[in-house]
């Protein structure tokens, strides 16, 4: 599957990494240099949790910042029933 958010759509891109050395200038070096660039990758952070959709109990994979702004409805608790003690 992919890691893909289904309320917020977000998903891994690309990107690089760049390695510098170097003291900046401001610190009265002569510059940072860049010394390597290699490519990385962003990933978002997808959970499966269930939740009520079109009133139905499913498990999706949302990104935790869905869950945070209450995009999805998590499903009631459900009630456990009480042992009964015959004695």
């Amino acid at each position: 599957m992919a890691r893909n958010c289904m309320f917020t759509g977000k998903r891994t891109i690309a990107g690089r990494s760049i390695s510098r050395r170097g003291k900046a200038k401001y610190l009265g070096g002569v510059g940072r240099k860049v010394t390597g660039v290699t490519k990385r990758k962003f990933k978002p952070n997808i959970q499966r949790v269930r939740a009520l959709i079109d009133g139905k109990v499913c498990r999706v994979r949302v990104s935790a910042k869905a869950i945070r702004m209450g995009l999805i409805i998590k499903p009631p608790k459900r009630e456990r029933p009480e042992p009964s003690v015959e004695a």
